[in-house]
């Protein structure tokens, strides 16, 4: 029996009109210790897809969030599939207990935009 070989999920990020990547510009912002932490977890998500809490969580709608434990803080990369593909549509350092509703919607926006094409 030959060995399965897993299927890892291709990431895109959400891209602006403009061109621009807010989730990758975010991404760049952040310590170097900080990206190789989200990275991994990023890349967890797309080699064992459909994952669940810890590290993937449901906001519904859609909408799923990578929760990432920095060194003294907490990020969040939210994300959709689409199309087969694991697309970031926003990221963030949580600052309160619940995800904020801004966050939230600022996503589902993106998302809306990234299904019309």
């Amino acid at each position: 029996m030959a060995d399965e070989i897993p299927k890892i999920i291709s990431v895109d990020f959400y891209k602006q009109g403009s061109g621009r990547e807010p989730v990758r510009e975010w991404l760049k912002s952040l310590k170097k210790e900080e990206r190789r932490v989200i990275g991994e977890d990023i890349k967890m998500v797309q080699s064992g897809w459909p994952l669940g809490m810890p590290l993937v969580g449901n906001l519904g709608k859609g909408l799923w969030e990578v929760r990432s434990k920095l060194l003294n803080t907490i990020a969040r990369v939210l994300f959709i599939m689409h199309g087969g593909k694991m697309v970031l549509v926003h990221g963030f350092i949580k600052k309160t207990e619940k995800t904020p509703l801004q966050d939230i919607e600022l996503a589902l926006s993106r998302a809306k935009e990234v299904k019309r094409g």
